[in-house]
């Protein structure tokens, strides 16, 4: 379970639905690490997140995790914190890839992409998602990961064991305060089902891209982990993370693909 708190940052990495008049609200956000004191009011997630187009093509990632902080530690840690701690400064390797959309849902972006005779830049979901998992997780741990084709902000990873991660992005919010600048919040709902046993929490992740060069992207991202009103420490966590993660993320584009399906 530790460490599908680690990876799940990562599947949920890029976001959409900007709200202007919020402008630099994200930015404020991330300037404030690590005095979080509750989750952002973001919009209510609709459609499949869009991206900018710079960010279209198949992606090397290393992932490096900077700083752990546990702000209500030692009366409230999450399972397995301490353990995260062997990730601190370790590059982690995967692959992510961004595409034009081939069956777009409506949404005023993806609307506006019409007019303009755009598609708009989505996320294949699916292997991203796997790519992650097997990252974090390893291969054998890792069976498969299938998107809701009915709802692009639903996915499942199927885990050994009988095992699943559902995660559902409940809101979201997007800025693009320069033309090479995206920095997006989403918050995702998380249920971890064993067969013996269901664990439920909430995820913000909150990452501020750059665009450096036409094949380069460095990233800071920051993920804060929220209890379930259903767990049992709840109230006295009131809305405070539990846990939060901030890590660099550095993409180089592979430019060995030449076709992306």
């Amino acid at each position: 379970m530790r460490i599908l708190i680690v990876f799940l940052a990562f599947i949920i990495i890029l976001l959409a639905n900007v709200s202007p008049s919020q402008a630099g609200e994200l930015l404020e956000h991330i300037q404030t690490y690590p005095d979080w004191n509750k989750p952002l009011n973001l919009s209510q997630a609709q459609g499949d997140l869009v991206y900018p187009d710079w960010m279209e093509g198949t992606w090397n990632v290393t992932s490096i995790l900077l700083d752990q902080v546990a702000p209500l530690a030692p009366e409230i840690v999450t399972p397995g914190f301490k353990n995260n701690q062997r990730y601190l400064n370790q590059p982690l390797h995967f692959q992510v890839r961004f595409q034009k959309q081939s069956s777009p849902i409506p949404n005023i972006f993806a609307l506006a992409s019409f007019i303009s005779s755009q598609l708009p830049i989505v996320a294949n979901r699916e292997f991203n998602g796997y790519q992650i998992a097997k990252a974090y997780l390893g291969k054998d741990a890792t069976i498969s990961v299938k998107n809701d084709p009915n709802n692009p902000n639903r996915q499942i990873t199927f885990l050994s064991q009988n095992n699943q991660l559902i995660s559902t992005v409940t809101e979201r919010q997007q800025e693009r305060p320069k033309v090479q600048t995206f920095v997006a919040t989403e918050i995702t709902q998380q249920i971890f089902q064993r067969p013996s046993s269901i664990y439920i929490n909430e995820v913000e992740t909150t990452t501020n891209y750059h665009l450096i060069a036409d094949n380069k992207i460095e990233a800071e991202q920051i993920t804060a982990i929220y209890l379930s009103p259903k767990d049992p420490d709840y109230f006295k966590a009131i809305n405070r993370p539990i846990a939060l993660y901030k890590y660099q993320l550095n993409l180089s584009r592979n430019l060995n693909i030449t076709n992306i399906k």
